[in-house]
C-alpha cells in the first residue's frame, strides 16, 4: 500500500478518508514545527509527503526520498518547497486555493482590536490581582470606531479587512502596485495613498501584501518613524516584509503605540526583543486556524493525494508541465 507522511495532526475527517486508501504515519505533536532532520529520515521511507506552510522542502529532502511520488502541501504559495528540484525528479506538488481569507481576516481584526484596547495585557493583569477600576487609566488604549485604517496591499485579505473597517466607521486608506479603478474605489469606499502619506495618516497600518525581493523590509526605520506616535501596525502577512529589529527599537522608544504580529522573519524563531515588550501581541503564525478552515484545507490536500492515487491528475497542480 501506499505510504503517506503527514508532517503534522490534520483534522479526523480527511485523516480517515486518507487512512482508507493509503497506509499513513505522521509526526504526532501539533505544537511545534517538526525538525527538519526528522523530516530528512521520515521522508526516507514514504511515497507521498503531505507537508505543511514550515516544513522546509528543499533539494537535500527530495534527493533523501528515494520513492517519493507526490508532495502535498496545505499552503497557496509553496515558498518553502523546491519545486525545480522535484520538477527534475517528475514529482507533482500540489497545492490548495486560497480558502483562507475570511479566517485570516478575522484574525487580523482581533489583533487590531486586541492591541488597541489592551486586551492581552489586562488579562494578564487581572491574573495577577490587578483590578484598576472601571474609570481608571491604567489600561487606558486606543479607539477604534471612526478612525483612519491603511492597508499596504489590497488583495482578498486586504479587501475583506475594509469590509470589516466600514463596519466600525473607519475611514480606508490603500497603497497597492497597481490602483484600482474608480468604481472599484467606490464601491469598496476606500482611497489610495502614497505609502508615505498612507503611514502619516493612519491610526492603523495592516500589512496585507504579498511577499517578494522588493516588499523585504518594506516597512523598516524609516517608514516606522513617519507613522503617528498613537499608531498601531499589525502584521498577518509574511514576516520579512516587516524589519523585526527596527520594529523593537520603536516599540521600546515609543515612537509608535504598540503592534501585534501573527508572522515573523525567521519562523518559528521570534525576535528576542518582541517577547518582553508590553506593546505587542504576538500569536504563533495562526491566521487559518480555525475547525472548519483548517478541516477545509486538509480535505483538499487530501482530495489532492487521492486523485493522484487514482491516476487522475491532481486539481490544484503547480507544476503541470510533468503530467501527462
Amino acid at each position: 500500500m501506499v505510504r503517506v507522511f503527514i508532517t503534522q495532526p490534520i483534522p479526523e475527517g480527511p485523516l480517515a478518508r486518507l487512512r482508507a486508501a493509503a497506509t499513513v504515519e505522521l509526526f504526532p505533536d501539533a505544537s511545534r514545527v517538526l525538525p527538519y532532520d526528522e523530516l530528512l529520515s521520515a521522508v526516507a521511507r514514504c511515497d507521498v509527503l503531505f507537508c505543511l506552510l514550515h516544513d522546509r522542502v528543499d533539494g537535500r529532502i527530495i534527493d533523501a526520498a528515494p520513492s517519493l511520488r507526490l508532495i502535498a502541501s496545505s499552503t497557496i504559495v509553496p515558498a518553502n518547497i523546491d519545486v525545480a528540484a522535484a520538477t527534475r525528479r517528475r514529482i507533482p506538488v500540489t497545492v490548495i486555493p486560497n480558502i483562507v481569507v475570511e479566517t485570516t481576516a478575522d484574525l487580523q481584526w482581533g489583533l487590531l482590536l486586541g492591541i488597541a484596547r489592551r486586551i492581552v495585557e489586562s488579562d494578564k493583569g487581572l491574573r495577577l490581582g490587578l483590578f484598576p477600576g472601571s474609570q481608571s487609566t491604567y489600561f487606558i488604549g486606543g479607539e477604534v470606531q471612526g478612525k483612519t485604517l491603511g492597508t499596504i496591499g489590497l488583495g482578498a485579505i486586504g479587501r475583506a479587512i475594509a469590509r470589516r473597517a466600514r463596519g466600525f466607521g473607519m475611514r480606508v486608506l490603500y497603497t497597492k502596485r497597481t490602483r484600482l479603478s474608480p468604481a472599484e474605489e467606490r464601491e469598496l469606499e476606500i482611497t489610495f495613498t502614497p505609502l508615505d502619506e498612507l503611514l502619516a495618516e493612519s491610526d492603523f497600518v495592516v500589512v496585507n501584501a504579498s511577499y517578494h525581493p522588493g516588499t523585504h523590509h518594506l516597512i523598516a526605520q524609516p517608514q516606522l518613524a513617519g507613522m503617528k506616535p498613537t499608531a498601531y501596525l499589525i502584521n498577518t502577512a509574511r514576516g520579512p516584509i516587516v524589519d523585526e529589529e527596527a520594529l523593537v527599537e520603536a516599540l521600546r522608544d515609543r515612537r509608535i503605540a504598540g503592534a501585534a504580529l501573527d508572522v515573523y522573519e525567521q519562523e518559528p524563531r521570534v525576535h528576542p526583543g518582541l517577547l518582553p515588550l508590553e506593546n505587542v501581541v504576538l500569536t504563533p503564525h495562526i491566521g487559518s486556524a480555525t475547525r472548519d478552515t483548517r478541516g477545509r484545507i486538509a480535505a483538499v490536500v487530501v482530495d489532492n493525494i487521492l486523485a493522484f492515487l487514482r491516476g487522475d491528475r491532481p486539481p490544484n497542480l503547480c507544476n503541470p508541465e510533468i503530467w501527462g
